[in-house]
C-alpha cells in the first residue's frame, strides 16, 4: 500500500534483501525517518539518496528532499530519483513541470528489468494513464513474480479502483514472499477495513508496536475515529502526525475535515490555508473535508466543499467522482450524471463511476409517482403492482412519523425502489454487493430493495420502507447530525411501534447477548456499526436505548434529544441538554431497565450450566425438572420425545417453550416444529393454529403463509386463509394468484378499496386467465360506483373471451345502472 507522506508515496521498491540500505528502507516503511540517515551511513549510491530524500519528506523537509533528488536525478535522469523528484513536485503543486518530468522519464526509459517496469507503472499512474500503468505493473510482475514491491504497487493500483479482491490477492502474494513487508501489510489493512475490520485492527496494532508514531497508521486511526464520531481520538492522532511532519498535507486535510465537522470555522480555514501554503492547488483539502461531510450525512455541504476542490484543481478526477455521488444523495441526478461523466471520460477504469452511470441509465427508465410529500420511482415492470402498495404505506409512515415528531420536511422525499439488489447497492455506495443492507436514507432521498430484489420471505420490504422514512425525520430534524447509532435505533424502534411483529425477529438474539454479557457500552455503540460481528446487536440495542429514554424521560424529551444534535453537539452534550444526564449515567439506568424488561427472557434463553445439547432423553427430563423455565431445554426435550415417538408430550414442551419465549422466530420458533409434528400426525387443526402462531412472529415467512393458506382452505377455515393470504400479498405482492385470492377475500368482506388494489395487482402480473382477472376488477370497481372504469374492464375481458357469460351479465348490469342514473 502506498504510504502517504505529505501527498507523496513512499516507494515499495526494495533496494536489496540485506545490508544497511535494506535496513534503511525497512525503517522508512515503518516511518522511522530519523533512523534512515544513521542506517544509510556514508553511502553515496542513488538508492541512498532516494531513501534520505524520502526520509526528509517524511518529516516535512521538502526543500532538503528536493535538493537531494535533483542531485541524484542529474546523474540518472530516468532512475528512481527522477521519479521521486517528479512525484515530490506534483505533490507540492508544480503540476505542469512535474507531468513534463514524468512524461520525459517514460519516453526516455528503455525498460529491461522489473524495477524499470515498476518505475514506469508508477509514473503512468501519476499521469492518469491507467491502462498503461496496469500494463507496466503486469510486465514488472512477469519479470519478477512474487516480488513484494511489485505486487504491493499493483495491489495499491487495484485498490484505487475498488477492485478489492485483486488488491487482496496482490498484497497476499507480496506477504508470502516477505511477511514483514510493511507497505503490503498496510495495503492489506486498507482492504480488510472494508471486509474484516477486526483483522485489519490486528495488523495495525502489530505495526504500531514496531513504531508508535507510524504516520500512515496514525492517519488510518484518525479516519476511523472520524467515522465513529471519536473526534477527540482523531485530534490526538493528527497532532501526533504533525509532531512527525508539521507540513503533512493529508493530515492538514483531515484536520480541516475535523474542524468542519465540529463547526470550528476559523480552525477549518486555518487548516485549509496551511495546506494551500504548501501546495496552492491542493484541492484535496476540500475534497477530503467533503468526503467526511458526506460520511456524516452532510451531503449539501459535501457538494459545496467538493466544488471548491474542483475550483482549485480542475484535474482532480476523484473530486468529480465524489461530486457525482454527493449529488446523487441530494437527489440531483442530472448534476450527478454530468459530474460522473466528466470523471468517466478522464478515468474509465473507476468501477464506482462506471457502475453509477449504468445505474442512472436504468433509473432513467423508471416510472415516477407523485403524491403528497412523496415522489416515488419504480421500475417499469414493477410500478403497476408495487406502486399501489408502496405509495399508501409511504404516506401512512410519513404522516404517522410527522405527527409523532412534530416535524414535516419542507421538500418532498424521493424514494427509489430497485428490483435488482446490485442496482440499489450501486445507487447507495457505487458498488454492487452491500448484502447486509435493505435500504438507505440520505435525509431527503431513500433507496431500497423491492420485494423482487431478494427471494420472497427473506425480508419485509414494508418494514424497510417504514424504517427508512423514520431516518428522514431524525436526520432532517438534526440537520443530518444525529449519530448513526441513535438514528438507527429510532428507525428500529419505530418499526416495532408501527407493527409489533416487525420488531420481534432480533429480540431473542439480543437476550442471548445479554445472557452472554455482550452488551455494547453506550460510549462504543457507534463504532459497533462498523464491525460485522457487532452490527446486528448494535441495531437492536440502539432501539432498546430509545425504548428506555422514552420510558424514563417521556417522548417530548426524546424529541428534544434528536433536535439537540442540530447544534453540532456530541452525545454527552446532547444528553445533558435534553435529558439532564450524561451517557455514563444513562448507561447505569439503561442496565437497570434491561434487568426489568428483559430479565425473564434472558433467564429463559440462558442455557443451564453443564448442558451440552447431546444428552439422552432421560438426562434431559431430569434437567428440565431442575430448570423448568429453560427455553432451550424444552426444545431439546421436545426433539428427543419426537424421535422417541411421543409427539403428544413433545408438543407440550414446545408449547411451554413458546410461552416462555413468544418472540422466538426462524429456526428457533417452537410453533414451526409443532406444525411439522401436527402434519405428520394428521392433526390439521393443530397445524393451522401453530402456523398462525408462526406468522405472528415470523411476519414475512411466506412459505409458512402459503402452507397455512392451503391447509386452511381445505379445512374451510376462512379467517386463517385471510390471515395467510394477507401475509403473502404483503411480503410478495408479485404473487398474482395470491393477489386474486386476496381481492376475493377483501371483496366478500366489503373492503372494496383493498379488493380493487389486489385485483389491479393481479392483472398486472398477467395471470393465465386474463378475462377472469378483468371481470373481477370490474365487479369491484362497480361496487365502488366507478361505472366507466368497470365498463372498460368488462370490454377488455370480452375482447379476450367474447362469449364469457359473466362478463356479458356484468355489462348488462352496468348498462342498466347507466339508464337508471339518467342523463
Amino acid at each position: 500500500m502506498l504510504t502517504l507522506v505529505a501527498g507523496l508515496a513512499l516507494p515499495a521498491v526494495a533496494a536489496t534483501q540485506t545490508g544497511p540500505l535494506a535496513d534503511a528502507e525497512r525503517a522508512l516503511h515503518l516511518g522511522e525517518f530519523d533512523r534512515v540517515e544513521s542506517l544509510v551511513g556514508t553511502s553515496r549510491s542513488p538508492q541512498a539518496a532516494v531513501l534520505l530524500a524520502l526520509a526528509d519528506a517524511g518529516r516535512g523537509r521538502y526543500e532538503e528532499a528536493r535538493v537531494r533528488l535533483v542531485r541524484a536525478a542529474a546523474a540518472d535522469p530516468v532512475g528512481d530519483a527522477a521519479l521521486e523528484l517528479a512525484l515530490l513536485r506534483l505533490s507540492l503543486g508544480e503540476g505542469i513541470d512535474a507531468r513534463l518530468d514524468l512524461r520525459t522519464l517514460i519516453n526516455r526509459t528503455s525498460p529491461s528489468t522489473a524495477a524499470d517496469y515498476l518505475r514506469l507503472g508508477r509514473a503512468a499512474r501519476a499521469l492518469g494513464e491507467f491502462e498503461n500503468a496496469n500494463t507496466y505493473f503486469r510486465r514488472a510482475n512477469t519479470e519478477a513474480p512474487g516480488d513484494p514491491a511489485v505486487n504491493t504497487e499493483w495491489g495499491s493500483f487495484f485498490l484505487q479502483w475498488h477492485q478489492n479482491q485483486e488488491a487482496f490477492n496482490s498484497f497476499e502474494i507480496a506477504l508470502e514472499t516477505d511477511e514483514d513487508y510493511v507497505p503490503a501489510r498496510m495495503g492489506m489493512v486498507r482492504v480488510l477495513l472494508q471486509d474484516n475490520p477486526p483483522q485489519a485492527q490486528e495488523i495495525l496494532a502489530s505495526i504500531r508496536e514496531q513504531n508508535r508514531d507510524n504516520v500512515e497508521v496514525l492517519l488510518i486511526e484518525a479516519e476511523l475515529a472520524l467515522d465513529n464520531r471519536r473526534r477527540d481520538v482523531a485530534a490526538d492522532r493528527l497532532e501526533r502526525v504533525h509532531e512527525v511532519n508539521p507540513d503533512h498535507l493529508q493530515a492538514h486535510a483531515l484536520a480541516a475535515a475535523l474542524a468542519f465537522l465540529e463547526g470550528r470555522e476559523d480552525d477549518f480555514e486555518t487548516a485549509v490555508q496551511t495546506a494551500l501554503a504548501i501546495n496552492p492547488s491542493f484541492g484535496e483539502v476540500y475534497r477530503v473535508a467533503g468526503d467526511h461531510a458526506a460520511r456524516n450525512y452532510l451531503f449539501e455541504e459535501a457538494v459545496t466543499l467538493t466544488q471548491r476542490a474542483l475550483a482549485l484543481d480542475p484535474q482532480n478526477i476523484a473530486a468529480y467522482a465524489n461530486l457525482g455521488m454527493h449529488l446523487l444523495r441530494t437527489g440531483d441526478e442530472v448534476g450527478a450524471r454530468e459530474a460522473l461523466e466528466t470523471a468517466f471520460d478522464a478515468d474509465p477504469y473507476d468501477t464506482v463511476t462506471f457502475n453509477s452511470l449504468a445505474m442512472l441509465d436504468a433509473l432513467d427508465t423508471f416510472v415516477t409517482l407523485e403524491e403528497g410529500d412523496i415522489i416515488m420511482r419504480l421500475a417499469p415492470e414493477e410500478a403497476a403492482v408495487l406502486g399501489p402498495y408502496a405509495m399508501p404505506l409511504a404516506q401512512e409512515a410519513f404522516d404517522t412519523l410527522a405527527g409523532l415528531y412534530g416535524f414535516r420536511p419542507d421538500e418532498p422525499v424521493l424514494i427509489e425502489i430497485f428490483p435488482r439488489h446490485d442496482d440499489f447497492a450501486v445507487r447507495t455506495l457505487g458498488l454492487p454487493g452491500f448484502l447486509g443492507a435493505l435500504g438507505a436514507c440520505f435525509g431527503s432521498v431513500v433507496t431500497m430493495d423491492s420485494p423482487n430484489a431478494r427471494p420472497p420471505g427473506t425480508f419485509s420490504w414494508e418494514a424497510t420502507l417504514w424504517h427508512e422514512l423514520a431516518h428522514v425525520m431524525t436526520l432532517q430534524m438534526s440537520d443530518n447530525r444525529v449519530p448513526r447509532w441513535l438514528s438507527e435505533g429510532v428507525s428500529v424502534f419505530e418499526e416495532r411501534r408501527a407493527r409489533p411483529e416487525w420488531g420481534r425477529e432480533t429480540t431473542v438474539v439480543f437476550a442471548q447477548a445479554l445472557a452472554a454479557d455482550e452488551l455494547i457500552p453506550l460510549a462504543e455503540i457507534n463504532a459497533a456499526f462498523s464491525n460485522p460481528r457487532t452490527i446486528n446487536l448494535a441495531y437492536f440495542q440502539s432501539s432498546v436505548v430509545v425504548d428506555h429514554v422514552i420510558d424514563a424521560f417521556g417522548e417530548p424529551a426524546f424529541y428534544d434529544l434528536v433536535r439537540a444534535y442540530a447544534d453540532n453537539l456530541e452525545d454527552d452534550e446532547a444528553f445533558q441538554r435534553a435529558l439532564g444526564v450524561s451517557v455514563a449515567e444513562l448507561e447505569d439506568s439503561f442496565r437497570a431497565y434491561l434487568d426489568r424488561t428483559y430479565g425473564d427472557l434472558v433467564a429463559a434463553v440462558q442455557r443451564p450450566a453443564g448442558v451440552e445439547g447431546n444428552e439422552d432423553l432421560n438426562t434431559l427430563e431430569l434437567l428440565i425438572e431442575a430448570n423448568p423455565n429453560s427455553f432451550g431445554l424444552h426444545i431439546l426435550v421436545a426433539r428427543a420425545l419426537r424421535e422417541a415417538g411421543d409427539t403428544e408430550r413433545a408438543v407440550e414442551h414446545l408449547e411451554e417453550a413458546a410461552r416462555l419465549v413468544p418472540q422466538a422466530g426462524g429456526g428457533a420458533n417452537p410453533n414451526a416444529l409443532i406444525a411439522q409434528i401436527a402434519l405428520e400426525d394428521g392433526d390439521t387443526n393443530l397445524a393451522i393454529e401453530a402456523l398462525r402462531e408462526v406468522l405472528r412472529v415470523d411476519h414475512y415467512n411466506v412459505a409458512a403463509a402459503r402452507q397455512l393458506a392451503d391447509l386452511a382452505a381445505e379445512a374451510g377455515e376462512d379467517e386463517a386463509v385471510a390471515e395467510a393470504t394477507r401475509v403473502i400479498v404483503s411480503t410478495d405482492p408479485f404473487d398474482g394468484v395470491a393477489q386474486q385470492q386476496f381481492g376475493r377475500i377483501s371483496f366478500e368482506a366489503g373492503e372494496i378499496e383493498l379488493a380493487i388494489r389486489a385485483f389491479r395487482a393481479a392483472l398486472a402480473t398477467e395471470p393465465v386467465d386474463m378475462a377472469q382477472a378483468h371481470v373481477e376488477l370490474a365487479e369491484a370497481l362497480l361496487a365502488d360506483d366507478q361505472t366507466d372504469a368497470s365498463r372498460q374492464e368488462v370490454l377488455s375481458a370480452m375482447e379476450i373471451a367474447p362469449a364469457f357469460e359473466r362478463a356479458q351479465e356484468l355489462l348488462l348490469e352496468i348498462i342498466d345502472r347507466s339508464v337508471d342514473a339518467g342523463p
